[in-house]
């Protein structure tokens, strides 16, 4: 995995939107929540999937990530809001920008999503999450229904936690996308 190449535009803008998700929160990592969160705004996916119920600020609140933000700056009579509208005026466009997902050699497990000022090592969650999306339909582009069985690929991921709190019906979710499931 050395590029985001094999990725369909829709899912490789998702995977660099959850990489500006990270380095906007300051993260140091790229999680498996980034990346739901990222499928909740962007819905990258290449046909109708009612069953992904999850609203992408249900998800934010969940991480909370920018919740802490939020208030801290609102006390400073920031809104935060409005400086990402700003900011994103003056970003580049991230789609456009040579971001690279890169697997080092000596430690096979650790892959990086590089970008513009940006290097942000994935956890194993989200690695997992991404080398299931490319496996997803072999030989096709990875797509954003391959980044979503990758989140449910392994039930303990907190992206999995989210989803059932917020009330996604996960069976159905896991047929729509073509996700083996066992009848119970």
């Amino acid at each position: 995995m050395t590029a985001l190449d094999g990725f369909t535009p829709r899912a490789r803008h998702a995977v660099i939107h959850a990489g500006l998700l990270a380095r906007e929160t300051g993260h140091p990592a790229l999680d498996d929540e980034l990346l739901l969160l990222a499928l909740a705004e962007l819905r990258p996916f290449e046909r109708p999937l009612p069953s992904f119920t999850v609203q992408a600020d249900a998800v934010r609140t969940e991480i909370d990530h920018r919740a802490r933000d939020r208030v801290l700056l609102s006390g400073l009579g920031i809104d935060l809001d409005e400086v990402r509208l700003r900011m994103a005026a003056l970003a580049p466009r991230p789609v456009t920008a040579p971001w690279r997902l890169r697997r080092r050699r000596l430690l096979p497990l650790r892959v990086t999503l590089t970008g513009p000022g940006t290097a942000l090592r994935l956890t194993g969650q989200a690695r997992k999450a991404v080398e299931v999306a490319v496996w997803y339909d072999r030989g096709a582009p990875a797509t954003g229904e391959g980044l979503l069985w990758g989140l449910l690929a392994d039930g303990s991921n907190p992206s999995v936690s989210i989803m059932r709190r917020l009330g996604a019906d996960l069976r159905r979710l896991a047929r729509d996308i073509g996700f083996p499931t066992r009848n119970r």
